[in-house]
């Protein structure tokens, strides 16, 4: 489904990335305390619409220009964020200080000192723009602070209100859709996970339902719209991912326990876990799907419909997804370890090329129970349904070796089934035989 148009190497480890919700912008916060911002190169175009003197990435011309860097925390950069409309960009770190600034400059345009309730500091774990006049702030002890923004910068060092949605550090915090009724456009409403829990806050009205504990860590969410239960499908479903490799389901509005669960990384005690998501745009796939980072260094695309995983990739060999995310130009962005990786939606037929098609139906031809797989963990699902057998592999290469040597297999075992029959000393066609000269 997605192919890697090319991999950016980072001076440091990757704790944070944000994208720019109208431009090709990408902005990276590092261990070291560093933010970067990159533009992207302009996606490949169509021979009509072509221009010869503008390189495309996928041809190994294009460029990815760093529009500014800074060292702008002293320890390390822990969170980052763009505004509703991309004009701000706000970030913190372990120096304890959140500030504002340009994205196009870098400039700083204003800084506070991060709340604390105890004379220890309280380091960031999460920022995340609720609207253009509030900005919410997550911390290691689980206080999550509403910030008050004016013009787009931070108007005070105190919060308007402090909450303590979980018992931990929250770790991930998704918008509901604003109601019918709003007339702002923005949400009021978010969901947040922490530990075990998930809970829903609202802005006035503070801390509104938290759920049960699921026995699980609870890692990232994001909101499905379009699904929900049979008598209404409109409701929503909220994805969140856990760290037992399981990914849960959630009603809208029922917010006491999971609906249902898909089991993205199966595993004995537990699969990797499931470190950050986010939802396919509907303008590349006509599904509900979703691509999910992994503590391993692979990703996985989801189909909710279908309760199954679709297709694998890989970001890297060992070091942790930590960034996922689309953007304004439908590439999908994976970062984690000291690398960043760009997707694009694949051209090639996902089948492979007509040759390999034809191999395929001869192999189809000469034995029923051959299936040569060609696209991945999806028709890998089908093989184990179909045959019994376990077919999770992260290579396309992996499952037509798989299904060769199912298929070599089953030959084998007809010959052997046969039994063994005696033409006497003329053989078939009435040709005397002689043993020894065979």
């Amino acid at each position: 489904m997605f192919e890697n148009l090319c991999t950016l190497p980072l001076s440091a480890e990757l704790f944070s990335q944000a994208i720019h919700p109208t431009e090709p912008l990408l902005g990276v916060g590092l261990m070291t305390g560093h933010v970067q911002c990159f533009r992207l190169p302009a996606p490949e175009k169509s021979p009509e619409e072509e221009d010869p003197d503008v390189s495309v990435m996928s041809d190994g011309k294009g460029t990815i220009d760093t529009v500014w860097r800074t060292r702008r925390h002293k320890g390390s950069c822990r969170t980052l964020a763009f505004s509703n409309d991309g004009s701000s960009l706000y970030s913190a770190g372990t120096d304890n200080l959140l500030k504002h600034f340009s994205p196009v400059t870098g400039q700083v345009a204003s800084k506070i000192a991060i709340p604390s309730a105890k004379s220890i500091p309280d380091s960031p774990s999460l920022l995340h723009v609720l609207s253009p006049q509030t900005l919410l702030l997550a911390c290691d002890s689980g206080a999550l602070h509403l910030l008050d923004l004016r013009d787009g910068a931070l108007a005070a060092s105190k919060p308007q209100q402090t909450h303590f949605p979980h018992d931990d550090f929250v770790s991930s915090i998704t918008p509901l859709p604003p109601s019918a009724e709003s007339t702002s456009g923005y949400s009021k409403q978010w969901i947040s996970t922490g530990g075990t829990t998930l809970a829903v806050t609202d802005l006035r009205r503070g801390v509104l339902v938290r759920s049960d504990d699921q026995e699980d860590e609870l890692l990232c969410t994001t909101f499905v719209s379009g699904m929900g239960p049979k008598k209404n499908r409109d409701n929503g479903v909220v994805a969140v991912g856990t760290g037992s490799g399981v990914l849960t389901l959630w009603d809208r509005g029922a917010w006491d326990d999971q609906q249902d669960r898909i089991i993205v990384d199966p595993g004995k005690g537990g699969g990797e876990s499931l470190d950050c998501i986010t939802q396919v745009p509907s303008e590349i796939t006509g599904g509900k799907k979703v691509v999910v980072g992994l503590g391993d260094g692979s990703l996985r695309i989801v189909d909710l419909m279908k309760r199954e995983v679709e297709w694998a990739l890989r970001h890297d060999e060992i070091e942790a997804v930590v960034g996922l995310g689309f953007d304004c130009q439908g590439r999908m962005i994976s970062g984690g370890g000291q690398i960043v990786k760009i997707w694009e939606e694949s051209r090639e037929p996902r089948g492979g090329d007509e040759s390999s098609e034809e191999e395929e139906s001869d192999d189809d031809s000469d034995d029923d129970g051959g299936n040569g797989d060609r696209d991945g963990i999806a028709n890998g699902n089908k093989a184990k349904r179909q045959a019994g057998e376990d077919s999770d592999s992260d290579s396309d290469d992996g499952d037509d070796s798989d299904s060769d040597e199912g298929a070599k297999r089953s030959k084998k075992k007809r010959r052997k089934g046969k039994p063994a029959v005696d033409l006497g000393p003329h053989g078939a066609h009435g040709v005397l035989r002689f043993k020894g000269l065979d």
